[in-house]
């Protein structure tokens, strides 16, 4: 990640960022004049996100940027930041102006927008930015928490992204497992477990999904257990490192973006990974089934009947439904072995969540209407965009086999079935499902979002995990520092 500095001296030699608020431009000095003139002369320069280049060839600073924070709210700094360093080039050094009395929710939105809009591929043919960021503010040392905060966010979502975007030619379930045991390693309170082979026998879902590929499945237990942590969050994500279909095989076009199918297992291991960083006063365990869904003679077929983790069992009626049935197992394990207070599950699920909410919005399962509002709110605060959508008794009926308890890909709306069937596992817990399928990929770059993989999740699980904090609110971040892998 390129660095963000934080300093109250100001260099003409920066191309600098001047925020627009409600109420216009801040003032920056001797730019004033020019910068009210191009205001007054340019419409909608105020919106979150939009930004206008003023070129100054015979002046210092050489050129400024005109940065639109709408309402002046986090989510409008985040997209300012994240607008004014895309039209920053790679190796240029920019300085953003930070107003006298700005919030410490401002600075963080801003970072965070800086970071997330800056992202690159780690594997990418173009080289990440090098240029350096800073930020002028009077009291640069008021803001270090929140620059501390964001940072660990981005981080965690960078490592999320880079997880999800490697192309399935490199990323098995081997694999996966090696990133996350390596980006663990060194963070005092995190301990990874990675189990395969006779160690899986009662992951009989993650068994059959994963059974007819040449890359075995595994199953990563990450854990960030905190001195005196009272409360215990168990976080499942999916983590389906290529899907084929199976047996019931997609069309080409179905295929194409499916390395993105772990994206529910990324988000979650970079969110315990950023809890450590954060130094969050709460218990996490990270769950990812590992699996890749591939065709083959080994192949589990329609009309299987699994045995899950819990004993259970389903008959599979679409090898295409592979997610629930991995999920299914690790749901299980988390309840009979970790017996947390609250468990959440990631997915990338079903088409069915982007048929219903587009392509920005996650779906949201809860029967705790306290525990969907906070996860609402933190998502709302992220910049993560979720709606809750109903457990309706209604289609519980068409779950029904002739034998087996259940079977896994049932009539009815699509992430709504998905959602029953997952419901049979989370135990006497608090739970809550997000079915992020659509939300997990953007097609362009959009403000905070670059194209390819978004990291969705990440973000909203670390600002429902910090409001555990309000109990410590002496607890200081540590420093997060980025996942590179050799």
């Amino acid at each position: 990640m390129f660095a963000i500095r934080l300093t109250d001296a100001s260099d003409e030699s920066a191309t600098w960022v001047v925020p627009i608020g409600p109420d216009g431009p801040w003032p920056v000095g001797e730019v004033d004049a020019e910068v009210s003139a191009l205001t007054g002369q340019t419409e909608d320069t105020g919106r979150a996100g939009r930004v206008v280049a003023l070129p100054r060839p015979l002046g210092r600073p050489s050129r400024v940027l005109l940065a639109g924070v709408g309402d002046g709210d986090e989510a409008g700094w985040r997209a300012a930041g994240a607008a004014a360093v895309r039209e920053a080039g790679d190796d240029e050094v920019i300085e953003v102006h930070l107003p006298a009395g700005a919030t410490p929710a401002a600075l963080r939105g801003l970072a965070e927008g800086l970071w997330l809009g800056g992202y690159r591929y780690r594997d990418a043919p173009k080289p990440p930015r090098s240029g350096e960021v800073r930020v002028i503010a009077a009291n640069p040392e008021g803001y270090a928490e929140s620059l501390g905060q964001a940072r660990a966010t981005a981080t965690a979502t960078w490592f999320a992204r880079d997880l999800t975007n490697t192309p399935s030619s490199v990323k098995n379930p081997a694999w996966f497992a090696d990133q996350i045991v390596a980006a663990a390693a060194g963070r005092p309170g995190l301990s990874v477990t990675v189990l395969a082979g006779d160690d899986l026998l009662r992951f009989g879902g993650l068994r059959a999904v994963g059974g007819g590929s040449v890359t075995p499945p595994r199953f990563v237990e990450l854990s960030w257990q905190p001195p005196g942590a009272t409360t215990h969050v168990v976080l499942v994500g999916k983590g389906i490192t290529f899907d084929t279909g199976g047996i019931s095989i997609k069309p080409r076009d179905g295929m194409k973006l499916m390395k993105k199918d772990m994206g529910g297992a990324a988000a979650v291991m970079a969110a315990a990974i950023g809890a450590a960083d954060l130094n969050l006063p709460v218990r996490v365990t990270a769950l990812a089934p590992l699996a890749e869904n591939a065709v083959s003679g080994s192949a589990f077929r329609p009309g299987d009947v699994i045995t899950h983790y819990d004993g259970s069992t389903s008959e599979n009626t679409n090898s295409d439904a592979e997610g629930r049935i991995v999920l299914a197992d690790a749901l299980a394990y988390a309840a009979e072995q970790l017996r947390p207070d609250l468990v959440l599950d990631l997915a990338t699920l079903t088409g069915a969540n982007a048929v219903a909410l587009g392509k920005r919005t996650a779906a949201l399962y809860s029967p705790d209407d306290d525990l969907a509002e906070a996860l609402t709110d933190a998502g709302a605060a992220a910049g993560e965009q979720m709606w809750r959508l109903p457990l309706a008794d209604d289609y519980v009926d068409n779950l029904r086999s002739d034998i087996a308890d259940r079977i896994s890909a049932p009539p009815g709306p699509g992430s709504v079935m998905a959602a029953l069937f997952l419901r049979d596992f989370f135990g006497d817990t608090r739970w809550a499902h997000l079915d992020m399928s659509a939300p997990s990929w953007a097609e362009a770059n959009d403000l905070d979002l670059t194209k390819g993989a978004t990291g969705w999740g990440a973000r909203t699980l670390l600002r429902f995990l910090s409001s555990f904090c309000e109990a410590s609110p002496e607890r200081q971040p540590s420093e997060a520092r980025p996942f590179n892998p050799a």
